[in-house]
């Protein structure tokens, strides 16, 4: 166990005007970050929690003013790509790789101890996705395993269990989900949704009853190959907006998000398409989006009449994104660590000219 405080400082971005970067400095690709409000020492913080590869654990809990490096025994070599913390104390981190690789951890004192709560060594295991909606409540997205999706649940916050796979449509030839941002499922209300990708099509499953049953459907959103397809899926009521791509061409802007309207029963792309490969959509209010991905960040409110339209907002390269309300924060490839700063839309038309950021690994 390693626990240190790393002191960082807050610097305007010259990537960009919504984002205030700080670097903790560290040889990791963070990908996974978790916001929340809560009250520590008797005061409302916002307590944040973040992950990434060689095993780095990251957390906060003085609004991101003071990081502090955790670690999981003998987890030194683990890709942790998603992280769900509630509070100062209790957090969920998934490792994603083949088999025994993919691992669930859960602590409850702050990250001193992590304990293992669910592994599997069957063929095809591959942890993509965590999501929870509270301290006990959570699921985790698997690739394929025996030719169809795998869902794990706990409702206690100690116990997971695969969902039942009866009533869970087969895969498609070559289909399969992706690990970029943890974040290619979703929980909203009784309702779950994780998005898809591959050889044939881009499709979203959800469930209406916690996983009992699922639908898949097609959407828009290209897919073709193995790199590309729907990376993340973020919902609000019946809207729910898919955003991905190809993050082997993250120029490529072409019919890359998505939405519903009517709760993943019909989709249609999105009126004007974000910048190019995003790996991560967030909610930040009640109709509005922020994505992030290899070349930027876009930004979008969905109106009826209107549908949603994406504004480009910088270059910085981000991998996943998470708010509480308007307060967000973003991680990304070296050790990046990033906070959202709101602007009106009007201003992303008046930045400067962004400085090329680095590429992000798959």
């Amino acid at each position: 166990m390693r626990s240190v405080f790393i002191l960082v400082f807050l610097c305007p971005s010259v990537l960009g005007q919504w984002w205030t970067v700080q670097t903790s400095g560290l040889d990791t690709n963070l990908r996974g970050i978790s916001v929340r409000s809560a009250a520590v020492n008797g005061k409302r913080r916002l307590t944040l929690w973040a992950s990434g590869s060689n095993g780095v654990i990251l957390r906060s809990i003085d609004d991101g003013n003071t990081w502090q490096l955790l670690s999981v025994a003998g987890g030194g070599s683990l890709d942790f790509r998603d992280i769900e913390g509630f509070g100062a104390d209790t957090a969920y981190v998934m490792s994603s790789g083949d088999s025994d690789k993919s691992r669930i951890y859960k602590t409850t004192d702050g990250g001193k101890t992590w304990l293992l709560q669910y592994s599997d060594k069957r063929a095809g295991f591959f942890l993509d996705s965590l999501a929870c909606d509270s301290r006990i409540h959570c699921v985790a997205l698997s690739d394929p395993v025996d030719g169809k999706f795998l869902v794990i649940s706990t409702e206690d916050g100690e116990h997971w269990k695969e969902l039942p796979r009866d009533r869970m449509p087969p895969i498609l030839s070559g289909e399969g989900a992706f690990a970029a941002s943890g974040t290619a499922i979703a929980l909203c209300g009784r309702g779950v949704f994780f998005g898809t990708g591959g050889a044939h099509a881009a499709r979203v499953f959800h469930s209406r009853n916690n996983g009992s049953s699922w639908t898949a459907v097609e959407t828009p959103v290209a897919a073709g190959n193995a790199s590309r397809g729907i990376f993340s899926v973020a919902c609000e009521g019946n809207l729910v907006v898919a955003i991905g791509g190809d993050y082997k061409d993250p120029e490529s802007a072409k019919a890359v998000a998505a939405y519903s309207r009517d709760g993943g029963v019909s989709w249609d792309l999105a009126e004007k398409q974000p910048g190019g490969y995003r790996s991560a959509v967030a909610r930040f209010s009640s109709e509005a989006f922020v994505a992030v991905g290899t070349n930027g960040t876009d930004i979008a409110t969905y109106e009826r009449r209107k549908g949603v339209h994406w504004q480009h907002t910088d270059a910085l390269n981000l991998n996943a994104a998470s708010f509480k309300g308007p307060d967000g924060w973003a991680v990304g490839p070296k050790g990046t660590i990033a906070r959202f700063t709101l602007r009106s839309i009007g201003q992303a038309d008046r930045r400067e000219t962004p400085v090329a950021a680095p590429k992000a690994r798959p």
